[in-house]
């Protein structure tokens, strides 16, 4: 069965929906952020402080690049992963990727619990964040296959719509063909729901 990989902006909820997603469909779980920082030895801030947002960017293109080689996992990526060319080919070809949306609201509450986001650390908070959207969605949603927002929702209830939809797309597909066809959840078309 082909991967599932989690896309989508910092507070979409990717690493703990991961989790239980996961446990759900008992497979292994991965989150890039956190395989690059054992492979480092440092947190990301630290990667941040010396090699600054490109040198975190290469070492996230070569986790990306060996965490898509491994078969039948969820992957919970980086808010950011899907800046470079050569991750976006290897999401979109190696895995069902699914992007969590949620808005900016939302998104702001979530990652104002915790200071570990080098991005945010100086400056307006929603600014950047909203910035960052307007960069970024576009990108998510040429990547997805599956759009699903998290906004307001249990990650049980968002686990149980991945679920389906995951299942929805390989029966239509007979597992995932190269034509990558996508399947939006019925919030997607009103993702501040």
């Amino acid at each position: 069965m082909a991967s599932i990989i989690l896309i989508g902006p910092m507070g979409a909820g990717k690493t703990t929906v991961g989790k239980q997603l996961a446990r759900r469909l008992c497979r292994p779980f991965y989150d890039s952020d956190r395989e690059i920082e054992a492979a480092c030895g440092v947190d990301i801030p630290t990667i941040f402080d010396f090699e600054g947002e490109a040198g975190f960017r290469r070492r996230e293109a070569r986790m990306i690049d060996f965490l898509t080689r491994k078969q039948n996992i969820i992957l919970a990526t980086g808010g950011g992963a899907v800046l470079r060319e050569e991750n976006r080919q290897r999401l979109k070809t190696r895995g069902t990727v699914i992007f969590l949306d949620v808005n900016i609201d939302v998104q702001v509450e979530r990652t104002s619990r915790n200071d570990s986001r080098p991005l945010l650390r100086n400056g307006d908070a929603r600014a950047t964040l909203m910035e960052m959207s307007r960069h970024r969605d576009p990108i998510y949603r040429s990547v997805a296959h599956i759009h699903v927002s998290t906004n307001r929702q249990s990650h049980r209830r968002v686990v149980d719509r991945i679920s389906r939809l995951v299942e929805k797309l390989h029966r239509h597909t007979g597992q995932r063909n190269k034509t990558n066809p996508r399947v939006n959840s019925d919030e997607s078309h009103n993702p501040d729901t």
